[in-house]
């Protein structure tokens, strides 16, 4: 079975950062995988060791990104494919897709996954932007994985629900980070990753090199979430207060 992964190197949400000028100023230059995609890269080892196979991963990033891709090899997986970017460019989801379709539509293999979506824009649509361009099967937001007779059978979180899909081979999937916990690469792993191959490709050795008209959204600015208004407290009798809420709910929130 041959899966690959893609990933993504991101800021550390939980490093210090302000906003000034409208502009996201980080206190410290930390980078780490995506959360969603190392949960990726988890399950696709776990179904390789069950049933035999190569787990690929391929990130598309700055040069600096390469320790990334090295972090995903420390974990297990057999090979990568570093899709080289300058840095400076702010790529969107369809952006990110449309690289990743052209890096797969000669290559063979039986599953693409990735996290359902980046820590660092939450936008949650490359994946199946990826799956549409590429005219795969696929399903989202899985929490757990079987391997069947080559088919995918996928536990998903759905809105009201789980939802049980068949995907077959070869399809897609994004996977959320409470399908698992993704296994801390060890000494050994690491010393390894060192020595597992990495391609390197160019944008355009690719052929995907993207304007910057070809991306549809941009980031304008940031600024502070605002303030929570401060709540209400009634006092009185029980049968008093319930009346006085359903009237505020029904008037002025228009909730009832």
């Amino acid at each position: 079975m041959k899966f690959y992964v893609c990933i993504k190197q991101v800021p550390d949400v939980y490093a210090p950062l302000q906003i000034k000028d409208g502009q996201l100023i980080q206190d410290a230059d930390r980078n780490v995988l995506n959360a969603y995609d190392a949960s990726a890269v988890e399950e696709a080892l776990v179904l390789t060791e069950q049933h035999g196979g190569e787990v690929e991963v391929v990130l598309a990033g700055p040069e600096k990104a390469k320790e990334t891709l090295r972090k995903a090899l420390a974990m297990g997986a057999h090979k990568g494919t570093h899709i080289v970017t300058n840095g400076d460019e702010e790529f969107d989801s369809a952006a990110y897709a449309k690289i990743l379709a052209k890096f797969f539509s000669d290559k063979e293999y039986d599953f693409i996954s990735c996290g359902k979506q980046s820590q660092d824009t939450d936008a949650g649509l490359a994946g199946s932007m990826m799956a549409e361009l590429l005219d795969l099967p696929y399903a989202t937001n899985a929490v757990g994985l079987e391997f069947n007779d080559g088919t995918l059978t996928v536990k998903r979180q759905g809105d009201v629900g789980q939802e049980i899909i068949d995907v077959p081979s070869p399809g897609l999937v994004t996977c959320s980070n409470d399908m698992n916990d993704p296994r801390i690469p060890s000494l050994k792993g690491i010393m390894q990753s060192k020595r597992k191959p990495v391609d390197t490709i160019s944008l355009d050795d690719l052929g995907a090199d993207i304007s910057s008209d070809e991306v549809k959204t941009k980031v304008l600015g940031f600024e502070e979430k605002p303030e929570r208004e401060a709540g209400k407290k009634y006092e009185g009798e029980p049968d008093e207060i319930a009346r006085e809420v359903a009237q505020l709910l029904d008037s002025e929130e228009n909730v009832i």
